[in-house]
């Protein structure tokens, strides 16, 4: 699946984020388990994180620092001949389960802590994070049973809660507060799914960031949850039938629990639940048990007559679609193999509509009668945009309408179709930004959606599909002028001459003198998008005086399935060329110089981020690798990792593996070398990309840096990959961040509200 949503500082709280068609697997989820046992009885023993008191030494860039000691070990393996050392390989195993793990990261954490404490600008930053993290949040609205169900955050709720209106004009009800779950906000809501007739919902738990859901079902005229408790769930989400009797769903085999975060995810089985039976009860509907490594989502159509499954076997959009008539449970193959993607949009009758790229690496929308099924059949509804170039991103079937969401250098457009694949529309949006939602059934003419940009806040919209009509439903509102900041496109060559997209955020009336701190923010990877949306913390950034650079690497989906594929496998060097290419481009266009040059990333940006600075260290003075996928010769061996191998390739292919050994951030560390300053971010309870990779990565960088600049790494405790964490962990994490980076750009606080220099 996806490595990430996108920047969890987005923090998008609408119900597309969190009804995601796992068919596609996003990144995903936020939520709760109310079976009352501890975090100590479900996950074990924790390490002792405490931190050390502050540490006085400020002359952190000239004195060598003396790291916690990190044993190593005779490990040496053999790839088609080639002997690898992988010294730190003890410090893959579980936090949970290895004593000596769990000491080197108390360790690193009193060493870490103790430095991040004493930075100068670290409260004022915290501050003022704090500050404008607290405002009101709206998630976009989901009508189902004549009820809306949306999220709210009120401001630093750890963690957003779920009201429901039982019309347009009445009074909000509280369903969900997972506030109330824990004590410290590290149980969360990861989904909600109300059924089609209003009386139930169907939601998810996550605990601790992790993977793992629970599945809980609550009347929402009582108030009260059913007893069944539905387990072993990682990328699914519940599809109810039409009168609500129950829901399918996927899920993996029950396992040993002290393998949980770390073994491979294999076996996955769609099954039926019936509201008020027990797990045991459920029926297996579909499984593929020759073929362990696939996996599978279902959907009912909106008719309620048939029963969609994709079947994936990696990250990669390429699925085979299968169906089942609900009134004879009969299997058929509609799309056989793993050729292309098609992403299931609805019905009418025995005609299947889908979103796909099959000839059509932008997107298409075709139309499949199951009485004549073969390709030469299919009608297409609404071809790919050439002339424009624009990517299709998503596609609701909604009062007889099909809304069609573009991106279009990397921003969000929106068309509205007949089923004749006639132009009806196109949707004005406010600017450069990004949208999510139109959620609804075929027949439902009523839609919500958001919109936000880099200096725009969300706006929620309720849409009429049949006139157009848009009008604002909750703004939410943060006490800085959109105005005060601007945002630039601008486009530079990549090292193979390619024309690589950037977006470039600052205050108006920025000098370009080659002196502004920046930071250069990428992904490049597993067909995800990086659009222009609201951050708190780049709002921070900027109100510093900083600049934010984000640009769209190849890898992304911001071009289309090419641009993906030119940045997979043996290409994904190319990658790296375009983020550094950006950095040149900053440096040239005057924005900034090396000494005020930070880079961040995170999951597969992580990677990015270590890949770039071991090839180019002295562009930069400060890295941020977050989550980071940093062994790329052995990520297959643990949880979700084998999905990647479409986007990476494998260390057991002899090829990939010198193409992958070539950038693996782990393996191309050198003795000699001054790194710059580097702050590592992971989190124990990770089981998306294991901490191991951040651990080894940590171990050997601290080992090798010839130069004084720090190598610290940040250990969250009771994390995961980031979905789910808390808001109080969100503010502290990214006040290490920014006060690190300010500590070694030179970035001062004289411009940021609240500080004792500010207004």
């Amino acid at each position: 699946m996806r490595l990430l949503l996108k920047d969890q500082t987005t923090a998008v709280l609408n119900s597309a984020a969190t009804r995601v068609v796992i068919g596609r697997l996003s990144g995903l989820l936020l939520l709760f388990w109310l079976s009352g046992c501890s975090f100590e009885e479900e996950f074990g023993r924790q390490p002792n994180l405490s931190k050390s008191p502050s540490m006085t030494d400020t002359n952190r860039s000239e004195a060598p620092l003396v790291y916690p000691h990190s044993p190593t070990v005779d490990q040496v393996d053999d790839y088609f001949g080639v002997s690898i050392e992988d010294p730190y390989r003890w410090l893959e195993e579980d936090v949970r389960q290895s004593d000596a793990v769990a000491d080197w990261v108390a360790r690193q954490n009193r060493f870490t802590h103790a430095r991040l404490e004493s930075l100068p600008l670290r409260e004022t930053i915290r501050n003022r994070l704090k500050k404008l993290w607290n405002y009101e949040k709206f998630g976009v609205p989901v009508k189902q049973g004549g009820r809306y169900f949306y999220h709210y955050n009120s401001g630093l709720e750890n963690q957003s809660r779920v009201f429901l209106l039982d019309g347009l004009n009445s009074a909000p009800r509280l369903l969900f507060d997972p506030n109330a779950w824990s004590d410290n906000g590290t149980v969360a809501l990861s989904g909600f799914y109300p059924d089609p007739t209003g009386r139930y919902v169907a939601y998810l738990v996550q605990r601790a960031g992790s993977d793992w859901h629970r599945i809980r079902i609550r009347d929402i005229q009582s108030g009260k949850d059913f007893p069944e408790v539905l387990e072993w769930m990682k990328f699914t989400q519940p599809s109810w039938r039409r009168d609500g009797s129950g829901f399918y769903y996927s899920r993996y085999p029950e396992s040993d629990t002290r393998q949980r975060f770390q073994a491979l995810n294999q076996n996955q089985r769609v099954y039926f639940h019936r509201v008020s039976t027990s797990q045991q009860q459920d029926i297996e509907i579909y499984a593929t048990p020759d073929h362990p490594e696939w996996g599978h989502s279902a959907e009912v159509t909106p008719d309620d007559r048939f029963l969609v499954i994709t079947t994936w076997l990696s990250t990669d959009y390429r699925y085979q679609i299968s169906w089942i008539d609900l009134s004879r449970q009969e299997h058929r193959v509609l799309i056989p193999g793993f050729v292309h993607g098609y992403s299931f949009v609805g019905n009418h009758g025995n005609h299947f509509i889908f979103r796909t790229n099959d000839a059509a690496p932008l997107g298409r929308v075709i139309e499949i009668n199951l009485e004549n099924p073969a390709p030469g059949h299919w009608r297409e509804l609404v071809p790919e945009q050439l002339e424009q170039q624009n990517v299709l991103e998503q596609v609701s079937y909604l009062g007889g309408y099909l809304v069609a969401s573009y991106l279009s250098d990397a921003h969000s457009a929106v068309r509205v179709f007949d089923l004749d694949g006639k132009l009806v529309r196109q949707l004005h949006l406010p600017g450069t930004g990004t949208v999510h939602g139109f959620e609804g059934e075929p027949d439902q003419n009523e839609t919500f959606f958001s919109y936000s940009s880099l200096n725009q806040p969300p706006i929620i919209y309720r849409h009429l599909v049949t006139s157009g009509e848009s009008r604002h439903f909750r703004e939410s509102k943060v006490s800085l002028a959109p105005g005060d900041f601007e945002v630039k496109e601008v486009f530079f060559p990549s090292k193979d001459g390619t024309r690589i997209h950037m977006f470039v955020a600052h205050k108006k009336g920025l000098r370009l003198n080659g002196n502004n701190p920046t930071l250069l923010y990428g992904y490049g990877g597993f067909n995800i998008s990086l659009t222009p949306e609201f951050s708190v913390p780049r709002r921070v950034w900027m109100e510093m005086g900083g600049v934010f650079a984000m640009p769209n690497l190849r890898g992304g989906g911001e071009y289309g399935e090419a641009w993906h594929q030119a940045g997979t496998r043996t290409k994904k060097q190319n990658v790296f060329d375009d983020f550094i290419g950006a950095a040149e481009c900053l440096i040239r266009e005057g924005y900034t110089r090396p000494a005020k040059l930070a880079i961040e990333g995170r999951s597969n940006g992580g990677l990015l981020v270590g890949a770039v600075l071991n090839q180019r260290p002295d562009l930069f003075a400060v890295a941020l690798p977050a989550v980071g996928v940093m062994d790329m010769l052995r990520f297959q061996h643990f949880t979700s990792g084998r999905l990647w191998t479409d986007d990476y390739g494998s260390s057991d292919n002899p090829e990939e593996f010198k193409a992958l050994l070539a950038y693996s951030p782990y393996h191309n560390l050198k003795q000699g070398i001054e790194y710059p300053a580097v702050l590592i971010t992971t989190a124990d309870t990770d089981d998306r990309v294991v901490p191991g990779h951040s651990f080894k990565y940590a171990a050997r960088l601290q080992q090798v840096q010839a130069g004084n600049k720090p190598i610290l790494i940040r250990i969250e405790n009771r994390a995961g990959h980031g979905l789910g964490t808390p808001t109080r962990k969100l503010i502290d994490q990214y006040a290490d961040m920014w006060a690190f980076a300010a500590e070694y750009l030179g970035l001062d606080d004289s411009q940021l509200p609240g500080s004792h220099r500010g207004e």
